[in-house]
């Protein structure tokens, strides 16, 4: 029976063996009550999941688990911060981790208020262990394609950084649908030069074609849209 694992504070670094286990999917469970803190551990464990639970969103916050691949199960009503308060913090400070609201206390204007604050989902209790479950798996299935999508978008931004000034001009000209005789009259350049830029940056951004070069380009942060941005 595990209640309330806690990760190593901020301040340390993982254990190895928590090191190992980082990159599976953790449900992080936050709920004011020791025996639903328990029966949710013992569930998520019992489907497969890693899981840890804490009695309040403070004591969260002074571990590494939210860095964690996963999602989060939250009471919404605890004494001090609520777990729409946690949700708002992550919100802010940029860690859409997904969220399961689970609650006793309930209602439709917060149920409303979670959802379009983007909440994976809002049950309440007592719920079904499969109802649970389903919605568990389909929160990590959320933050496991929102973490891959950081992580393409992380490699084109990094890419992007090595091309030249005259490579990130022509990208973006390509971008805009120009042709290579259009984008030369404009630079003043020839056009063999202009197809010698755009190989090369096709290269340095590894796609092999002019549709998965414009993805790149609109993948990319819109400040780093600009020919001059740095």
């Amino acid at each position: 029976m595990i209640i309330d694992r806690s990760l190593s504070p901020r301040s340390r670094s993982l254990p190895a063996q928590r090191q190992a286990e980082a990159k599976h999917p953790l449900v992080i469970i936050v709920d004011d009550d020791a025996s639903v803190r328990e029966a949710l551990c013992e569930l998520m464990l019992s489907a497969g999941f890693e899981a840890i639970s804490f009695s309040s969103t403070k004591t969260l916050f002074e571990t590494s688990a939210l860095d964690q691949p996963g999602c989060l199960i939250l009471d919404v009503r605890m004494p001090g911060s609520s777990g729409l308060d946690l949700q708002r913090h992550l919100t802010t400070s940029g860690n859409p981790k997904p969220i399961i609201f689970l609650t006793g206390h309930g209602d439709i204007p917060m149920t409303v208020q979670a959802m379009k604050a983007g909440a994976a989902d809002f049950l309440t209790k007592p719920v079904r262990d499969q109802t649970l479950l389903d919605a568990v798996n389909a929160a990590i299935g959320l933050d496991a394609a929102r973490r891959a999508e950081a992580a393409r978008i992380k490699g084109y931004v990094e890419r992007v950084q090595t091309l030249t000034p005259r490579e990130r001009e022509i990208m973006h000209e390509v971008a805009q649908g120009r042709l290579n005789k259009q984008i030369a009259f404009d630079l003043g350049i020839s056009e063999v030069t202009v197809k010698l830029h755009r190989g090369n940056l096709m290269r340095k951004m590894e796609v092999a074609s002019i549709g998965e070069l414009i993805r790149a380009w609109e993948a990319l942060p819109i400040g780093m849209r600009a020919t001059n941005a740095a």
